[in-house]
């Protein structure tokens, strides 16, 4: 058994859908679920506000967010890494 510790925060990966405040970017996490009463599988999605200290994720970047201690009344998550850089259009 390895002596490291598995971290009790969770993370996420989503898609970066606004970074236009300071030090903020707004992530769009999207899931797929089975439907309770008709056994579909549809689409939920929540948005969630990360912390970016540097301001280095941009709009439309796939990073991974991570639960945190509150940071402000919406914002209790920290941008950890970048996953997948924007495709430049």
């Amino acid at each position: 058994m390895t002596d490291e510790k598995k971290s009790l925060k969770r993370t996420l990966v989503g898609r970066v859908v606004s970074d236009k405040r300071n030090k903020t970017v707004t992530v769009l996490i999207e899931r797929r679920v089975k439907h309770d009463l008709y056994g579909k599988i549809v689409g939920r999605s929540s948005k969630y506000h990360a912390h970016d200290e540097n301001g280095e994720y941009k709009l439309g970047d796939l990073i991974e967010i991570t639960e945190s201690r509150p940071i402000s009344k919406t914002k209790n998550w920290v941008a950890t890494r970048l996953v997948q850089k924007a495709a430049a259009v």
